[in-house]
């Protein structure tokens, strides 16, 4: 449970949001930014393995400003709703012809459900594909840009992040695609994402071991989490990542699907993880959902009456991790959520999920465990 106050939290974020959000003169630039979640999960155990226990928390109280002094532009961005804070964003930009120039501490380019910001996913939990394999906030540089309509991004960065260095290697890895048909209310999206990584000596000399594996019971179920491969050996460890991507919007209608994966090698184990997701969306309320063709990815729905905007969503997960051949192992689980979201404003929403997942050891032939969730969200952002 996270020790930072509810209240405080509460009470610094509304101080913010109701200030001005921005500060400016001809050189020098501050806008503030930050997220608020507070959420609950009560889980339905099966008699197989250990049960996750049902409680609330708060997840995400994130704190951010965001600017330029004269021509390169700065981020800072921490979450404290841990027992410390933890680095999301800490970067400098600067733009070259059309391209866009990242230093330091970024989300890195990969998928089209990682690279949507978690204020604007349809669902509480991302696919089990990014849960596995998305790399998250690391150290490097990168560039991103588009031109005559492809978007591509690129990035060269290590495995540590300003909170953890213990995870030792380097990666080399980027994102591109195209939206041929884009226009209000009407998207075709097609892109390809990968990376090549080199981890050192995992497992050895102080280095974390390199796992891979997905929550399928959610962010509370501590239980439910499917270890798909393992490294620790000490051995360098080469992995190659890959993903394809698609998705779709007509009018009140979205839809999204997923395929990728990821292959390791130490030299004398090897291993592989393969992931897929398909998820649809419909805005009861008439609304359309926002793409940003320049990033590839959705963004910030701005609800049109009075009452909001009411949004019921559905997905199928699916994962598989194998490791041979000293160590067996070949593991699935799969997931069906159904939701529904009221975008009280385009600050403020209400999320529910209902989750039905099965984890599988196809070794043994048997199921793990079979465990349905109920998860909430009550979300704030500016």
């Amino acid at each position: 449970m996270a020790d930072f106050p509810l209240c405080t939290a509460f009470t610094g974020l509304l101080m913010l949001a109701t200030a001005p959000t921005a500060l400016a003169n001809d050189d020098i630039t501050a806008k503030f930014s930050g997220r608020l979640y507070y959420e609950f999960a009560h889980f339905d155990n099966d008699t197989r393995g250990p049960a996750e226990r049902s409680g609330d928390d708060l997840r995400a109280a994130w704190l951010g400003v965001a600017g330029k002094v004269h021509s390169v532009g700065y981020k800072l961005e921490a979450d404290f709703a841990g027992h410390r804070p933890v680095a999301r964003d800490v970067y400098l930009t600067h733009k070259i012809g059309t391209a866009l120039l990242t230093v330091g501490q970024f989300k890195q380019f990969y998928t089209l459900d990682d690279r949507s910001s978690a204020n604007h996913t349809p669902t509480i939990e991302r696919s089990f594909l990014v849960q596995s394999l998305g790399t998250a906030y690391r150290l490097g540089i990168g560039a991103q840009g588009n031109h005559a309509g492809i978007f591509w991004s690129g990035s060269v960065f290590s495995l540590e992040s300003i909170d953890v260095w213990q995870a030792k290697g380097h990666v080399i890895g980027g994102r591109v695609g195209h939206a041929p048909w884009q226009q209000p209310g009407h998207v075709l999206h097609f892109g390809v994402s990968g990376a090549h990584e080199h981890h050192s000596h995992p497992g050895a000399d102080g280095a974390l071991p390199l796992r891979a594996q997905a929550r399928t019971t959610g962010h509370y179920g501590d239980n439910g989490r499917l270890p798909l491969v393992d490294f620790r050996s000490g051995r360098a460890v080469s992995v190659n990542r890959y993903s394809v991507e698609t998705a779709g919007v007509s009018g009140p209608w979205s839809w999204q699907a997923e395929y990728g994966g990821a292959r390791y090698d130490d030299g004398q184990q090897r291993g592989e993880v393969q992931a897929g997701y398909l998820q649809g969306s419909w805005l009861l309320t008439g609304e359309t959902r926002p793409y940003d063709p320049k990033g590839g990815r959705f963004i910030q729905l701005e609800p049109e009456g009075d009452i909001g905007a009411w949004e019921l969503v559905a997905r199928y997960d699916r994962i598989n991790g194998r490791q041979w051949p000293a160590q067996q192992r070949d593991v699935t689980a799969e997931a069906w959520t159904l939701g529904v979201n009221w975008y009280a404003s385009s600050k403020v929403r209400l999320m529910l999920d209902w989750t039905d997942s099965r984890r599988r050891d196809e070794l043994r032939g048997q199921t793990l465990d079979h465990t349905g969730v109920l998860a909430g969200r009550a979300q704030l952002h500016f």
